[in-house]
């Protein structure tokens, strides 16, 4: 039986991924699982939601680019810090949240130091 303390292989693989996007910059769940050619969007939220708290969380996203429920303010604090593209929320939607401007945020992994060897 592993530590306690340590991370399941793909969970640290998700992180690494997490750690390589830009700052102002965001890939949705789906775009890791697809960086990493293993899992889907459900495993990659898993181990964010679970092991994600230490690193750039705000960076992996929904692909609708609705802020994660219950952490909406502090993912704008660090979105408006970074300069993220964000579009203007309607003034039907609760709380009058910005959403991502997916469009401008998204980042598709090019520039990046990409090395699958270790990913």
């Amino acid at each position: 039986m592993g530590r306690m303390d340590e991370l399941p292989e793909y969970a640290e693989r998700v992180l690494e991924v997490a750690e390589l996007i830009p700052p102002g910059r965001v890939m949705t769940y789906g775009d890791v699982a697809e960086w990493l050619a293993e899992g889907g969007p459900r495993q990659v939220g898993r181990g964010m939601a679970l092991y994600g708290g230490a690193g750039p969380w705000w960076r992996v996203v929904r692909s609708d680019g609705t802020l994660l429920p219950g952490h909406e303010l502090r993912a704008l604090a660090h979105y408006r810090t970074e300069g993220t593209p964000l579009r203007r929320a309607a003034r039907s939607a609760e709380g009058h949240v910005p959403r991502l401007d997916m469009k401008r945020a998204r980042w598709d992994g090019e520039g990046g130091a990409r090395d699958s060897a270790h990913i």
